[in-house]
């Protein structure tokens, strides 16, 4: 083993003895409720775990707090999946804007802990993954260098890649660290929006078939769309105004013939 992959797994259970250390000293539960605290990797797992949260919440709002930062960050942290359930639970737990800022400052927070740590450590796992393919992403991300804050917006908001190759693969494609820790606080909010909204009839969203309903998914490509607004619309703007002073250029060249007496 490597001596970063070494210092990788220190990392992770540093991380790990941490998280915990936390639900082990939380408060008292019963025998039956601790069973329950455990990241969720369901729907059932989170209205079961919400519940528990839910009822110690008023008196242990820091500890709750606490728990649910310290999950989310350290699932984004490590490419671990199941903070959507996550964040599905904090709109159940918190108030709406309050779910949407804990859950956008969290998985910007874990986000660039991934970056950082995969630019670190983690270049063979992504020339493992992806071979060949970082020509093709170094010539988008340098094309989109201009507006490198809106182009993560639309990568977080559309499905073309997962969040987690996006997090392990920004540093070798020179995405700037500032444009990707705000690209992606502001791109995760639209389908956390839906998550957290879902996350206030948990208990009835348990029984859906597909909480991603079409219309929901629908809002969701048209935010997308928008989010593209400034990346294209810049060109075109830019293309139009070339094209307008062309045109003026060769009206002013021409020249009318004077006319002979």
């Amino acid at each position: 083993m490597s001596k970063g992959a070494v210092f990788l797994l220190g990392i992770f259970l540093a991380a790990s003895s941490l998280a915990v250390f936390v639900f082990t000293h939380f408060p008292p539960l019963e025998a039956e409720e601790k069973r329950a605290v455990k990241v969720p990797r369901s729907l059932e797992d989170a209205r079961l775990l919400g519940l528990i949260l839910r009822k110690y919440k008023d008196k242990h709002y820091c500890a709750v707090l606490g728990a649910i930062v310290i999950a989310y960050v350290f699932l984004q942290s490590f490419a671990i999946p199941g903070s959507v359930f996550l964040s599905i639970l904090s709109g159940y737990l918190f108030p709406f804007w309050t779910a949407l800022a804990l859950v956008c400052l969290c998985s910007a927070i874990g986000a660039s802990n991934c970056y950082v740590l995969s630019s670190l450590f983690g270049k063979s796992l992504v020339v493992r993954l992806w071979p060949g393919r970082f020509d093709e992403w170094s010539r988008k991300v340098a094309e989109n260098a201009e507006h490198m804050v809106f182009y993560v917006i639309f990568l977080r908001i559309t499905p073309i890649f997962p969040n987690w190759s996006i997090n392990v693969a920004a540093p070798f494609v020179e995405v700037p660290f500032r444009a990707f820790f705000v690209g992606t606080f502001v791109g995760v909010a639209p389908p956390s929006l839906l998550f957290i909204q879902a996350g206030k009839s948990l208990n009835e969203l348990v029984t859906m078939d597909n909480p991603l309903a079409p219309k929901r998914v629908a809002i969701l490509i048209l935010v997308a769309l928008l989010s593209l607004l400034p990346v294209y619309g810049r060109d075109w703007m830019e293309k139009g105004i070339a094209n307008f002073k062309r045109k003026k250029g060769r009206a002013s060249s021409y020249v009318l013939p004077s006319e002979s007496n």
